[in-house]
């Protein structure tokens, strides 16, 4: 499978770290954070990732090019307007090309293995969801995982409910004759549920979003590595 790895954000959680670099290019023990998230889909197999990309983009393109140096193939999906997550990827379909793909977060620090993941038959599923723990900033987690591994928005199971990690495959047929516009994919998930066609898996390793200057910290403590100033990027 190949992989689309979300990176058109605009950081503002980040700022100030942010004023003047992508947070994907933002550093966690000397690697930026998006280059770490390469390298671990490299390592689980994929081929070639689509980096989707908004505010400060340029700077992600010029920092990893055509992935050779990183040996692996990189095309990039720029967005004169961010289109959400949804809209995000119904614009880089073609250049993902596999009808089923993984879609990650950008600014995800984790040690999942991608190999664990699965091509979809977009017919009986639709999208695998890597579901983990709640964390402080979302103690009430997002979606409930039932016996058989289907995924559900249950309100009555909020003391069972989890946190979807930003790590999941997708099936083209997910996104069927939608247009390319700002929407996000959390309407489409809750749309499948009821149908049972979202799977999802728990994730009891390493998982950190670095969402904030805070949580890049402790990253780089756990690590035992400074933080180092966005600007010196390793070319």
């Amino acid at each position: 499978m190949r992989a689309m790895i979300l990176a058109a954000g605009l950081g503002k959680r980040m700022q100030p770290l942010t004023a003047n670099t992508p947070k994907p290019l933002l550093k966690v023990g000397g690697q930026t954070l998006i280059e770490h998230q390469i390298e671990r889909l490299k390592a689980g197999g994929v081929t070639g990732v689509v980096i989707n990309h908004f505010y400060l983009g340029g700077m992600i393109e010029e920092h990893l090019r055509d992935g050779s140096r990183l040996g692996i193939e990189i095309s990039y999906s720029r967005e004169p307007i961010r289109l959400e997550t949804a809209g995000g990827i119904i614009k880089a379909l073609p250049k993902l090309k596999d009808d089923s793909f993984i879609v990650v977060n950008a600014d995800l620090w984790t040690d999942f293995d991608y190999s664990a993941l699965e091509p979809l038959d977009g017919n009986d599923r639709l999208a695998h969801l890597v579901l983990v723990k709640n964390a402080e900033h979302n103690p009430d987690g997002d979606f409930y995982l039932d016996e058989q591994g289907g995924v559900h928005e249950d309100s009555e199971a909020r003391d069972e409910r989890l946190t979807f990690s930003g790590i999941s495959v997708m099936h083209k047929n997910l996104f069927e004759n939608m247009p390319i516009q700002p929407r996000s994919v959390v309407p489409l998930l809750q749309e499948a549920m009821p149908q049972n066609k979202v799977s999802g898996e728990i994730y009891e390793g390493t998982w950190i979003d670095v969402g904030t200057p805070e949580r890049l910290q402790e990253v780089n403590v756990q690590l035992e590595g400074p933080v180092n100033p966005p600007q010196e990027l390793v070319s």
